[in-house]
Order: C-alpha cells, then sequence, then structure tokens
C-alpha cells in the first residue's frame, strides 16, 4: 500500500536503490506496469542476495536478473552511475511527476494531469489546494510525515494498541497487521490491517457496521486522526499514536501521523487473506504455482480444488494458515521466512 521503497540492509543496496528508481520512473511516467514488475522482482531478488555482487554475469544466476537488467548492473559497478537514470533525473516531466506520485491521492495521470497544468512541487500544489480532492489534500497535508518510514518499535505499539481496542469494542474481533512488517521488517510504511468477525461470512450479508464501529471508536481514542475513505469493507485513514507515561522522557516530539488501511474479511475467507496481504509478493507467486502443480486454485480469498476439466470446485475449509499450506502439501513457512 505505500509509495515507498523498502529501507536496504544488503551489501547491493546501490544496484537495488537504482533498479526501484526505474521502477517508479516506468509505473509513473512509461505506465509500463511489465516494466515496473520485472524491475521490482529483480530488486527483490538482489536485496536477499548476501554476497556483494561483482558483475552483471553474477547477477543473471538470480531469478528475475535477465540480459538487459544484467547490462545496466555492469554500467552503474564500472561507472557508478547510469546514463537511463542520470537521463530521467534531468527531465523535467519525469522528475515531477515521479515526485508527484508521492503524494498519497495522487497517481500517475493526475501527476501527468497536473504537470500539463504546470504543477511541478509541493509548492505548486499548495497553490491550488482547494482545487485538490480529500485524499490528495490529506497526502499534502502530512506528506513529510508519510515520506518517514515507522521503525518497528513505533508498529509494535500500534500493534498493541490496536489489539487492545479491537476487545473494547467486542471479544469476537480478530485483528492481524499484515505486510513487511508480520514478515519481521526493521521499519514499515504503513499499517495495513485485517480484521474480521464471525458475524460475517461470506454467505451473510455485508457487515459494514463491524468496520465503521472499529473505525469510530478509533476516531474516540485519537487513534485515527483523518479518513481518506470509508466503505463497507475498507477504511483508510491516518492514524497518530499518543504520547503516554512508558514513553521515554528523552522523546518528547510526538509520534507522527502514520497511513492506516483496515480491511473487513469474510471470517471463511480471512486466513487466505492474511496469507496473501503478508506476502511477500514472489513468495505469493510460488505459493500459487505450486498450488496449481498440486491441483488447486489459490488466491486472497479462498483455495479450492481443480476439477479434471479445470473448473474449480467449492472453497475448502480454511481456520488458520497452516491449513493452506497442507492442502497443497507445501512446508510451512513462518511469516519472517516469507520476504523471498
Amino acid at each position: 500500500m505505500s509509495k515507498r521503497k523498502a529501507p536496504q540492509e544488503s551489501p547491493n543496496e546501490g544496484i537495488t536503490d537504482f533498479l526501484v528508481e526505474l521502477a517508479n520512473y516506468e509505473k509513473n511516467v512509461n505506465r509500463a506496469i511489465h516494466k515496473y514488475n520485472a524491475y521490482r522482482k529483480a530488486a527483490s531478488t538482489i536485496s536477499k542476495y548476501p554476497n556483494k555482487i561483482k558483475n552483471g554475469e553474477e547477477a543473471k544466476k538470480l531469478e528475475g536478473v535477465g540480459q538487459k537488467i544484467a547490462e545496466k548492473i555492469d554500467e552503474f559497478l564500472q561507472t557508478g552511475t547510469l546514463r537511463k537514470l542520470e537521463k530521467i533525473r534531468t527531465d523535467d516531466t519525469s522528475s515531477s511527476i515521479n515526485f508527484l506520485t508521492r503524494v498519497t491521492g495522487i497517481g500517475p495521470a493526475a501527476a501527468r494531469k497536473f504537470f500539463e497544468e504546470g504543477v511541478k512541487t509541493l509548492e505548486d500544489l499548495k497553490k491550488i489546494e482547494s482545487k485538490l480532492n480529500h485524499h490528495q489534500q490529506i497526502g499534502l497535508k502530512y506528506f513529510e510525515e508519510f515520506e518517514k518510514r515507522i521503525p518497528r518499535a513505533e508498529m509494535e505499539k500500534m500493534e498493541t494498541l490496536i489489539h487492545r481496542e479491537l476487545k473494547i469494542v467486542g471479544e469476537e474481533y480478530i485483528g492481524t497487521i499484515c505486510g513487511s512488517y508480520r514478515r519481521g521488517a526493521a521499519s514499515s510504511g504503513d499499517i495495513d490491517i485485517l480484521l474480521t468477525h464471525p458475524d460475517y461470512t461470506s454467505e451473510t450479508e455485508k457487515q459494514p457496521k463491524l468496520l465503521h464501529d472499529m473505525v469510530s471508536h478509533f476516531e474516540s481514542t485519537g487513534f485515527v486522526t483523518d479518513t481518506l475513505s470509508k466503505g463497507d469493507t475498507k477504511f483508510m485513514g491516518v492514524c497518530q499514536l499518543q504520547k503516554s507515561d512508558d514513553d521515554d522522557d528523552d522523546e518528547e516530539e510526538e509520534y507522527l501521523h502514520r497511513r492506516i488501511d483496515i480491511r473487513l474479511i469474510p471470517k471463511d475467507q480471512y486466513y487466505c487473506g492474511v496469507l496473501y496481504f503478508t506476502g511477500s509478493d514472489i513468495f505469493n507467486k510460488n505459493m500459487r504455482t505450486h498450488a496449481l502443480e498440486k491441483g488447486f486454485t489459490l488466491n486472497e480469498y479462498t483455495i479450492r480444488p481443480l476439477g479434471v476439466t479445470g473448473v474449480a470446485g467449492e472453497p475448502l475449509l480454511v481456520d488458520s494458515e497452516r491449513d493452506i499450506f497442507e492442502y497443497i502439501q507445501y512446508k510451512y513457512r513462518e511469516p519472517k521466512e516469507r520476504s523471498q
């Protein structure tokens, strides 16, 4: 959900940084999603590689690194830069559109439209603030705060608070913070919560009250500060931890405002959702491929057996993530083992 790249704890940080920058250029400026995905996949693979890459030939042995990316790695390692990136960085259109898409609520199409109207910077956006939609106004208001990643210690405090408040609203609520946090990341871009309740299943009517009651409670405690959008099953907004007596006295500054998404998922689809939104993308893809090989189709909602004609049957009962692994005879991996 975040537009920020993950921090690198890798001997190949320079390579992964330029690959992510190229990926964002392809997505935001060229709208070339296949190239975006290719660069992101290569960056993800290389970020997990424990050794310092010496040349493109070595990199090509890794999944997702083809000849063209290997050539760019060679150029970067030999010169310390990349001609294509230098050109992108000095191109007014590319740099402005890339920058504007960092404001939450501004996608590539809106960024290009703003650019064509002469809007290129935060100051330009502030001058036309009244023309921005609500989501974009919030993105502009908290731009500097949203740009800063959330330390794991702060995420852990939010997790404790969220679980405590869930039980206050209703004992039967279940909530999980997913994304890279659940995989053990040192920092996160935002908070992504999956919520469920036994009263809501795929067989019942929608239960928007379950989501709205929770959001209203978070607002009443001061945790949720702004709403970007609120539907029947998904809330997008802004949250902020409040200072408590337990906080270090040396830390006088308030906690920053953070982006938060809450999804309400039917109870019988919950653990497929938790698996999917925990990621990583590559892990999910590998697991879906393995499921197909074993005769199942797996997505963020259900796991279903495939008949001889290839038609999916009824969803299987899933009461935990482990159930999914067992159905497809896939060795269980703890969330912290799913980052590659």
